[in-house]
């Protein structure tokens, strides 16, 4: 994005309603305190990409927003809806209740976790059939579109283990996709590729993030990061140590940690 579209990015997301709102997220594992109160809020249409050195909680924050793991403290909400416990109480949600808020939110691993048994598009059908419980004829041709969308229109019947790590990859988006969901997370969707397969897979994010979706993004891509994010979140310790639009934060970080992080980056090559 040139500085232009990232000023209107960012007046658009001003005037947007929130669809991911985090409040004072803890989690700790034992005796190591993983995330410390963290908050955040993603308005509709805003790419915001987790940066930050390796173990300072980004993964572990995606996995709270959608319950794979239960925050210590704090609260989630999706779409204005709270996640994981009954609204107003502390008593945790039914699976069906979890599964239909779950259902909101579209997740990208790192490790592609694709079904092996089943064909890419039955990957991508999957959930919206038995989910969502639709049409199979809608979800066959809302399929194929995604597919499309993809640039794997040619690999319908094809399994997983036929595939590139950057076609499964991509599988993944259309699987995720496909369940039409409010906010796109994605957990360092490039790290476990071959580097001559990565730029395939931003490509599609990249084309994700122009059509106006609402993303929230852990990557080591530093250059993706500064041209597709609306903002960038700067975390370390388990803590949202800042959180700027990427010209300020790649050209004038303000604490001290970001600025070491970035000297690392520019010496080594080295992201989060």
């Amino acid at each position: 994005m040139s500085s232009a579209a990232h000023a209107a990015s960012a007046a658009t997301a001003a005037a947007a309603p929130n669809v991911l709102m985090l409040n004072g997220i803890s989690k700790s594992f034992g005796t190591n305190h993983v995330l410390r109160d963290v908050s955040l809020q993603v308005a509709k249409g805003e790419t915001v990409c987790l940066l930050g050195p390796s173990g300072c909680g980004k993964s572990t924050l995606l996995r709270c927003i959608n319950w794979l793991e239960t925050p210590d403290a704090g609260s989630v909400h999706v779409s204005g809806r709270r996640m994981g416990v009954r609204d107003n109480t502390s008593i945790r949600m039914s699976d069906a209740d979890l599964a239909s808020m779950r259902a909101r939110i579209g997740m990208v691993f790192q490790h592609f976790a694709l079904w092996p048994h089943l064909s890419v598009i039955e990957n991508v059908m999957e959930a919206p059939l038995h989910v969502l419980k639709r049409d199979r004829a809608t979800v066959r041709q809302e399929a194929e579109a995604l597919l499309a969308r993809v640039g794997l229109a040619d690999k319908h019947d094809q399994f997983p283990s036929r595939l590139s790590g950057g076609q499964k990859q991509r599988v993944g988006i259309a699987r995720a996709l496909a369940m039409k969901p409010d906010v796109l997370l994605f957990d360092e969707p490039t790290s476990a590729l071959d580097p001559m397969l990565v730029g395939e897979v931003l490509s599609v994010m990249k084309s994700l993030a122009n059509e106006g979706a609402t993303m929230v993004i852990v990557t080591h891509e530093m250059e993706f990061a500064r041209q597709v994010a609306s903002r960038i979140v700067f975390m370390d310790g388990g803590q949202v140590v800042e959180a700027a639009p990427p010209e300020q934060f790649f050209g004038s970080p303000q604490s001290a940690r970001a600025q070491q992080f970035l000297a690392r980056f520019h010496g080594h090559g080295a992201g989060g």
